[in-house]
């Protein structure tokens, strides 16, 4: 079987589906945050500066661990940018 079949049946179970959604929310939340780092040519240790937080804190949200709404918007910041947040 293949991966995507395997992943269309296992999203039959609400809960299978219900998690497969949360950590693709964080995965594109670490995502967003990588790029944009990238794009600003900084190193998650330069951004931890500019942010005032630890370099393993970067690291870990873009390795998808959760994070808070207010550490986005500082980060955000720290990048020269403004957080949005949509519902969709």
């Amino acid at each position: 079987m293949k991966i995507n079949e395997l992943i269309n049946k296992e999203l039959q179970d609400p809960e299978f589906a219900k998690a497969y959604e949360e950590e693709g929310e964080r995965l594109e939340t670490a995502l967003t945050l990588y790029r944009a780092r990238e794009a600003a040519g900084l190193t998650q240790k330069e951004l931890a500066t500019r942010a005032h937080t630890t370099q393993a804190t970067i690291a870990r949200i873009e390795s998808g661990q959760n994070v808070s709404v207010d550490k986005m918007a500082q980060l955000a910041q720290a990048l020269g940018k403004k957080l949005r947040v949509d519902f969709v």
